[in-house]
């Protein structure tokens, strides 16, 4: 059940070992799981990317590149966004892959990302859209429908752009729909945060992992599945060395948040693909009856979901298993008297060509 990326992440030496053929489908792999980059400095720190054919390595050094330009332009965005916060007094708090890289954490080596996640309470959201838009964000292009479902049903308000750098910013006010089944307090959040630079802030360790298990058990798309599945890996190999109370009270947090359930999948799955040290008394702990007898079922779903998407990675019934799992985050982001409307008109939509329509909220929680 394994796969190449797979192996090459976990025992970066026998990277030395493949062909010319090989060495093409990690590429592949890498690429289309967004993992290239990451992939580069783990070869780089086990001393095996100088073994790698000049064919092959112009391919990894470009990806770093990539990313090396995409910590410059954060680290920019990120100084013009405190400015706009600092104006209104306002803590700037990054969440998911400019987190990761602002804070300069392990999980950050080589993570790329494609927006930048902040989150602000509920009561502070209009004003610091407000504040935003005054110094140069703009909203991107709507319809009244897509609109309305961002401002009611969604996390976060429709996407804000800076139109002269290109650069994506979605503004949280919490980390799941209000229409979801989970019934997360959002507040909670706002009463662990660590301060990375002055002004700037991240989730607590622990909010981190819960809330990147959450974005990712919660997704309905999986083309970046396996690279939020290595966040968590990484995560839990270096957080228990950052805060001693990690293990012991990552199951109690992610109780009080109402989010076990994607905890759970988490250490499962981060165990099982990548081979993550997790406490067998927090396993325990953070399983269940009836996760252990749906655990079959979501292994076969799952399983098939977190692999990259190439040929040579796919199972059988990999097409079946990603229907279901995009049917199932529907119903976990909302009740059927919504969604089945929801739903009916979105196909309506996409069918007559209002393509704006078709591809609003509910096909990405976080594109980052």
């Amino acid at each position: 059940m394994s796969f190449l990326l797979q192996r090459v992440l976990l025992d970066p030496a026998m990277v030395t070992r493949l062909d010319k053929r090989e060495l093409g489908q990690l590429v592949a792999q890498g690429r289309a799981s967004r993992l290239l980059a990451t992939l580069t400095l783990e070869l780089e720190r086990a001393k095996v990317f100088s073994h790698i054919p000049d064919t092959a390595r112009r391919h990894f050094n470009s990806t770093l590149m990539l990313h090396e330009k995409q910590q410059r332009d954060l680290a920019y965005d990120v100084r013009h966004l405190r400015k706009a916060f600092d104006s209104i007094d306002e803590k700037l708090i990054l969440l998911k892959g400019a987190a990761y890289l602002q804070a300069g954490l392990a999980v950050g080596r080589g993570r790329l990302i494609s927006d930048i996640d902040i989150i602000v309470p509920s009561a502070g959201v209009a004003r610091a859209e407000n504040t935003l838009k005054a110094f140069g964000w703009e909203n991107g292009q709507l319809d009244p429908y897509n609109e309305r479902y961002y401002r009611q049903w969604m996390h976060e308000i429709p996407p804000l752009v800076k139109p002269r750098r290109g650069t994506t910013l979605d503004l949280h006010h919490t980390i799941l729909p209000p229409t979801a089944k989970a019934q997360v307090d959002a507040g909670l959040l706002f009463e662990e945060l660590i301060e990375i630079e002055p002004g700037i802030y991240t989730l607590s360790w622990k909010d981190m992992v819960i809330h990147s298990a959450t974005h990712l058990f919660h997704e309905g798309e999986f083309h970046h599945g396996l690279r939020d599945l290595w966040d968590l890996d990484r995560m839990l190999r270096d957080f228990p060395h950052q805060d001693r109370s990690f293990w012991r009270d990552l199951v109690a947090r992610a109780q009080q948040l109402d989010l076990l359930g994607p905890l759970f999948h988490g250490l499962n799955y981060a165990q099982q693909v990548f081979h993550t040290p997790v406490p067998e008394d927090v396993n325990a702990r953070a399983s269940s009856y009836a996760r252990r007898l749906r655990k079959p079922l979501m292994d076969f779903l799952f399983l098939r979901a977190l692999r990259p998407d190439q040929p040579e990675c796919r199972l059988a019934f990999t097409d079946p298993a990603l229907t279901a799992l995009y049917v199932r985050s529907h119903y976990l982001r909302m009740p059927l008297h919504l969604l089945i409307p929801h739903l009916v008109r979105k196909a309506w939509m996409g069918r007559f060509g209002d393509e704006a329509a078709s591809n609003e909220g509910t096909e990405t929680v976080d594109a980052d």
